[in-house]
């Protein structure tokens, strides 16, 4: 599948402009304008049924939930409808109880009729039309009372409808809300509190137990614990030392820390967060899409089907036109689309809201799609089954050289590597106090390891492959600390071997728990490394994998990866969302670990672990399932509902208001909170 496919998202012209009063009303005086483009707080909605919330603003923070304009046309329409309902049964006439029921209908629904009638003129057929033309029809028949009622069950069942969906928005939209206004600035020795968009990258702040991480940084002075579930999902605090990032939002919970600013308030994590998954709406599930499609003609599709009621049964049968008609009226009622097309929509949204609260960001409900469907995934070794953290725990030295040159070489040459073998020599080297050399010519070998100059002399650092034709040294030797579980990197120069480095990662607490468990569901585990075979041997046998792959090169993982997909088998990827950017790219989903210190795996991930826990991915796995089982409950029943009382209804079993309240508004708020139960899922 490919990654970057943009959103066609199809939509007529039809603009329902919102005024003041409709942007404080949550859209309600704008809704039901299928096909239309609602313009609401600034924003363009097109998803194809603005009468059944815009999902493009899901996510958008809105104003106070429960508005005073609808609850005052709530209240006035509820008190003109008994009134008029008190005297059409005390026997009172038409006279007197119509201009009241029609109050009811100018109070109700004067958006939604003039947006059908609108919509009408324009070519569209739209749920606000199908609303129009049976509340009108129901006057024409004698039956206005039922019309009233009709329109004002209407209006509720929208408005509590934006308090369900409002529900979603308002957890991710409180994330922001997380971040204090202000920060104390130290600047030459003296404390200031400024705002936080004026703070720079560079400046040092101060943050004290009990405040609030204001921006990204990383901690200069002081040690405390911060609690990040915020960013993270994790319940326990975490130890920050000097060196350590702290995030944005998070809660300094013990010490006394000075902080130096590494980002500007717009490109926090926090921030980042908060707006891709504000952006995943846009990567729809492939259910949405053909959702959507079918809505299109699925409204003239169902005026058709009502014609031919209210048309057949009087001219070929000689039945009463009031009859039929009121059996067509209903049956349109019946047919408006609400709760078909929010079943999707507003369970992907749950779902990802309730992923993004326990530190895993998914970025798209196509990915909440496919990942249900997953059959094998895919690990990396290095930082994703394991530490990542490589300790040196031999150093070999050959041919007469030194452990002192060895470590000189190594160092230098990995000086600027970001990868994990070249971290832990790295750090080995400068707690040693070895005086690196200047490198030049310096070149990668994809895979395999480094080449530089030093000092003149040309010098060779990598996996045992890279010198076999070349080099002699004892196989039997490396092989011996291989079969321990250890990597191990050569360092030759031109001419010879200088000797050898080893060094050995440990497997995370979690890992095995967690393929345990994804067995158990089905799915397949694979490992790629780039390791050696007998190191991934042992680390594979260690956690229970079902397969691995060993001494890969990048498109060599790609390369496995595109053999499963060939076959027609779902693929995940989990890595760290740099080193293996191409395998996770080719994937159907790419998950990316530990992505809260890492800006390139928040981008290039479609979903990613905030924090290095690899037991998220069960809860990932789960998630997807339990949400692609609430849309799967949210269409059947949907479907069910409506075929059943549609075939009532032309039978003459199901009144107006019965349609209106069990076949709208009803099956509309079921499909909503089955789905908000999925934002409490953990």
């Amino acid at each position: 599948m490919p990654k970057n496919n943009k959103h066609n998202h199809e939509h007529n012209q039809e603009n329902c402009e919102s005024n003041e009063e409709s942007t404080n009303n949550n859209k309600l005086d704008n809704c039901g304008c299928e096909g239309e483009t609602c313009n609401v707080n600034g924003d363009n909605c097109n998803d194809g049924t603005c009468g059944c919330s815009c999902e493009e603003d899901l996510l958008e923070e809105k104003e106070q939930l429960w508005d005073r304009k609808p609850l005052m046309v709530i209240t006035l329409s509820g008190i003109f409808l008994f009134a008029a309902l008190y005297l059409d049964l005390s026997g009172y006439g038409s006279l007197t109880t119509t201009p009241l029921f029609l109050i009811v209908v100018l109070l109700s629904g004067y958006n939604v009729v003039k947006n059908g009638i609108i919509a009408l003129f324009k070519g569209n057929f739209t749920m606000n039309f199908l609303m129009t033309i049976a509340v009108f029809g129901s006057f024409l028949i004698g039956s206005g009372a039922e019309g009233a009622v009709v329109i004002f069950l209407f209006y509720i069942a929208l408005y509590l409808e934006n308090y369900a969906g409002e529900r979603a928005r308002k957890s991710i939209a409180s994330l922001l809300k997380l971040v204090p206004e202000t920060a104390t600035l130290k600047k030459d020795g003296l404390t200031s509190e400024i705002h936080v968009h004026d703070v720079k990258a560079g400046d040092i702040l101060v943050v004290k137990p009990g405040d609030k991480v204001p921006i990204d940084g990383k901690v200069i002075k002081g040690s405390t614990s911060i609690n990040q579930a915020a960013i993270t999902g994790e319940s326990v605090p975490v130890n920050k030392n000097i060196g350590d990032d702290i995030f944005a939002g998070t809660l300094n919970q013990e010490g006394y820390i000075e902080m130096d600013v590494t980002k500007e308030s717009d490109q926090t994590v926090l921030s980042k967060i908060v707006k891709l998954v504000k952006e995943s709406q846009k990567k729809r599930s492939n259910t949405e899409n053909f959702i959507d499609k079918l809505a299109k003609y699925y409204t003239p599709a169902v005026i058709g089907l009502a014609a031919l009621v209210a048309i057949i049964p009087v001219v070929f049968f000689g039945q009463s036109i009031d009859e039929w008609v009121y059996r067509a009226l209903v049956l349109l009622i019946i047919s408006c689309p609400c709760a078909f097309l929010l079943s999707t929509p507003v369970a992907m949204v749950s779902g990802i809201t309730a992923s993004t609260k326990n530190g895993v960001l998914i970025k798209g409900s196509r990915y909440v799609e496919e990942m249900s469907k997953i059959k094998v995934m895919v690990f990396d070794k290095t930082g994703t089954l394991t530490q990542g953290n490589l300790e040196l725990t031999d150093i070999i030295a050959l041919n007469n050289y030194s452990k002192a040159e060895i470590l000189m070489v190594a160092g230098s040459l990995e000086s600027n590597s970001n990868h994990p073998i070249g971290n832990a020599i790295s750090s080995y080297v400068k707690g040693q106090g070895v005086k690196l050399s200047e490198v030049k010519d310096f070149k990668s070998i994809t895979g395999n390891g480094l080449k530089g100059t030093l000092d003149n002399k040309t010098y060779i650092l990598g996996k045992k492959n890279l010198f076999s034709n070349k080099y002699e040294f004892s196989d039997t030797m490396i092989r011996g600390f291989e079969d321990q579980g250890k990597t191990v990197v050569l360092i030759a120069n031109e001419t010879e071997i200088l000797g050898f480095i080893c060094m050995k990662d440990t497997v995370r607490i979690a890992s095995k728990s967690t393929i345990s468990k994804l067995k158990n569901s089905g799915i397949k585990t694979v490992m790629l490394t780039g390791d050696n075979e007998q190191t991934a041997k042992t680390v594979a046998d260690d956690i229970g994998l079902d397969e691995y792959y060993a001494e890969l090169l990048p498109e060599d993982k790609v390369k496995i990866i595109e053999k499963y997909i060939d076959k027609g088998i779902e693929v995940a990827m989990v890595g760290d969302g740099v080193n293996d950017a191409p395998a996770l790219a080719r994937s159907n989903v790419g998950i990316a670990m530990g992505a809260a210190g890492s800006d390139v795996a928040i981008e290039t991930a479609d979903i990613a672990l905030m924090h290095d826990d690899i037991s998220k991915i069960n809860y990932l796995l789960n998630l997807s399932r339990k949400t692609m089982g609430v849309v799967k409950q949210n269409v059947s029943v949907a479907l069910i509902i409506q075929v059943s009382l549609s075939v009532l209804a032309v039978f003459g079993y199901v009144s107006l208001w019965m349609a209106v309240t069990f076949g709208d508004m009803g099956l509309t708020l079921a499909v909503i909170l089955n789905s908000l139960r999925l934002v409490y899922t953990k």
